[in-house]
């Protein structure tokens, strides 16, 4: 048996939705919809499709690096972990029942001009196969579930809609049991392989729709750490302060990218297909000066730049779990009717006037070592150094740096963070 380094993820993004404009839930028809508690393992997954919708991709990681930028804002010297992937995923769905004014701020906030409702899905359905089929080595599950008081009535449509393209399951619930807040997190335990067992904590008497989406995340490296070589060394924090933290060792080949502001480096897993970068602020920048500089444009300039080069990587081993509620930084970024009762907008999800009440996002990251069976343009003052592929680097990730685990086929930002201080 071999040791190699592993790294897991699990993330929850919960919308949950409250009736808006007068609180009708007690005189509302009961649903009739025969087949709306149908079981998510009867449901066949999306089909792989090679090439996914590459708009949506390109509209997803603007919006991912622009809603990152509002959550680091409010999140000064602290760890942030998030899934962009999954946020858009619960809004594309959160989409399909919006409408006028709300539909349109969503529109514009997730960079999704130009591309139409059935374009969206389609391209959502298809990465969903394609990042569930991406490689054989590692674990990669996303599932979707509506949940519902008993008694909503949903547009049709919507039902199909999330149903044909997310493979959503959708439940109607009796609310007012004890019962239901287990009921959903068991859903969830289940979805993320009971990393994380709770996302609903609470059913207020307004509460109308939980909308949940859940993403699963478990790789081992295809150039695994060396246990035996790691080591506790100083670990340098934002305030000048440092701590003894355990950094993995590993030298060999790697695609790498360095100029005056940063080095960066790609770490595979399994076959190559999803890959988690690194990118470390060198001493004289910081990382918030490298957030600053963080954007769709720069992004994919930056990764055009990585070429396979030799050299010695050492990075910390770490465990995080992060929450946060995305009301407040979806409304920074233009989302602002669709939490207001009066003037929220969902006429295509139901006719009852409902409006989003909370957006809760939760994530567990960790990376570590176990045992496992061997199985353009340049932004403004960014100045590019060529690496030379005939000297080796050394990248010792001893200080703030940020990361993002993503799929080389598809484009897509599984995950990304902010790691201003490890722990484990």
């Amino acid at each position: 048996m071999k040791q190699k380094t592993a790294i897991a993820t699990w993330t929850i993004t919960l919308l949950t939705f409250s009736i808006g404009l007068s609180s009708r839930l007690n005189n509302m028809a009961l649903a009739t919809h025969p087949d709306s508690s149908f079981k998510f393992s009867d449901m066949a997954l999306a089909p792989k499709q090679a090439n996914p919708n590459g708009k949506l991709v390109s509209a997803n990681t603007q919006f991912g690096f622009r809603l990152f930028s509002e959550m680091v804002k409010t999140s000064k010297n602290q760890n942030v972990f998030f899934s962009p992937a999954s946020v858009a995923i619960a809004l594309s769905m959160l989409y399909n029942g919006a409408s006028g004014a709300t539909q349109q701020e969503m529109s514009t906030a997730m960079a999704l001009g130009g591309i139409d409702l059935g374009a969206i899905n389609a391209a959502n359905q298809s990465l969903r196969g394609s990042l569930q089929n991406a490689d054989t080595k590692v674990q990669l599950s996303i599932a979707n579930s509506l949940w519902a008081r008993q008694g909503f009535s949903f547009r049709h449509q919507f039902l199909k809609n999330t149903r044909q393209f997310y493979q959503a399951q959708v439940t109607n619930l009796d609310f007012a049991s004890p019962d239901a807040v287990g009921i959903i997190n068991l859903w969830v335990e289940e979805s993320t392989q009971g990393k994380i067992a709770q996302i609903v904590d609470r059913i207020n008497p307004d509460d109308a729709m939980f909308l949940i989406n859940a993403i699963y995340f478990k790789g081992t490296w295809t150039k695994p750490f060396d246990k035996t070589q790691t080591a506790q060394q100083p670990f340098y924090l934002s305030d000048g302060t440092s701590k003894q933290h355990p950094l993995m060792y590993r030298q060999g080949n790697y695609r790498y990218y360095e100029n005056q502001q940063f080095q960066a480096v790609s770490l595979p897993y399994g076959s190559g297909r999803l890959s988690l970068y690194v990118f470390l602020p060198k001493q004289n920048s910081n990382l918030n000066a490298f957030l600053g500089q963080l954007n769709a444009q720069n992004w994919n300039q930056w990764l055009s730049q990585f070429q396979n080069q030799k050299g010695v990587v050492k990075i910390p081993r770490f465990k995080l779990e992060y929450e946060i509620e995305l009301k407040n930084a979806l409304a920074a970024l233009g989302m602002k009717t669709m939490f207001d009762g009066t003037k929220a907008e969902f006429t295509a999800l139901t006719s009852e006037p409902v409006r989003v009440d909370r957006v809760k996002h939760k994530t567990l990251v960790e990376v570590n070592e176990e045992g496992t069976e061997a199985s353009a343009v340049t932004s403004a003052g960014m100045q590019v150094t060529s690496a030379d592929p005939s000297n080796p680097f050394s990248m010792v990730v001893e200080r703030p740096f940020f990361c993002a685990i993503r799929d080389e086929q598809t484009g897509t930002i599984v995950f990304m963070g902010a790691i201003v201080a490890p722990k484990t």
